[in-house]
């Protein structure tokens, strides 16, 4: 499993040049989480709750007595349905160098999920200088699933977060994790190819390996990155 570098987690405020524009940057981002929250008639608890932060920790950044790191910013805004960009203001999320990626909420079942299903899509932002530190690929080849099931425990949790890499198809290193559809059957595996035959391996030694032709086989991309709750 790829690791986040500690610099993800870095305040927003850090395009803030002194103490007064810090000051006012994190209020206005208060402001701006208050008025979404009453727009949406949830309290402070709810969005503590929804978006996983100490009740304290949140009244800091609800109050604007503290600056927000980008990761509990990410999860505030998915608790309040709205965008980092509104609640940064218009121009902060590029003034701070953050990309969008999206999201997809069908997932790609480690077990295997039928995937003609209705896709959702949600857009998260990363630090450009984390996601260029994991792939060249430019952000918009890359793609969030969440895992389903068990096949792939212990690497792969249920939940987890699974960045795709849909710039690389091609199939070089064999044992990688690769999202994949086999007919309607989409899915995390490891693969391994021997001539015409691909083998779809899973970390659960409970659940037996399985083969395709190639030609059965569309590989959507590599799996780059996966990250959980802790």
């Amino acid at each position: 499993m790829v690791e986040a570098p500690s610099d993800i987690s870095t305040n927003v405020v850090s395009n803030a040049t002194n103490v007064d524009d810090q000051d006012t940057f994190v209020a206005e981002i208060a402001l701006r989480i208050r008025v979404r929250a009453s727009e949406l008639g949830v309290t402070q608890a709810d969005v503590a709750e929804k978006a996983d932060i100490a009740t304290s920790t949140l009244g800091n950044y609800w109050k604007g007595k503290r600056p927000i790191p980008i990761t509990a910013l990410l999860r505030i805004a998915a608790a309040l349905s709205t965008s980092v960009d509104r609640l940064l203001g218009s121009d902060a999320a590029g003034e701070m160098d953050l990309v969008a990626i999206r999201e997809i909420d069908l997932a790609y079942g480690m077990g295997g999920t039928f995937s003609d299903g209705p896709v959702d899509l949600q857009t998260h932002y990363f630090p450009r200088a984390w996601v260029e530190s994991i792939t060249s690929s430019p952000p918009s080849m890359l793609t969030i699933a969440r895992g389903r099931g068990d096949s792939m425990q212990p690497t792969i949790q249920d939940g987890d977060m699974v960045m795709i890499d849909r710039g690389q198809r091609t199939i070089r290193e064999q044992d990688a994790f690769w999202a994949l559809t086999v007919g309607d059957i989409a899915m995390i595996k490891r693969i391994r190819v021997r001539g015409e035959i691909v083998h779809i391996l899973s970390d659960n030694d409970r659940v037996p390996p399985d083969q395709a032709h190639h030609e059965e086989v569309n590989v959507v991309g590599r799996v780059i990155f996966i990250g959980r709750k802790v």
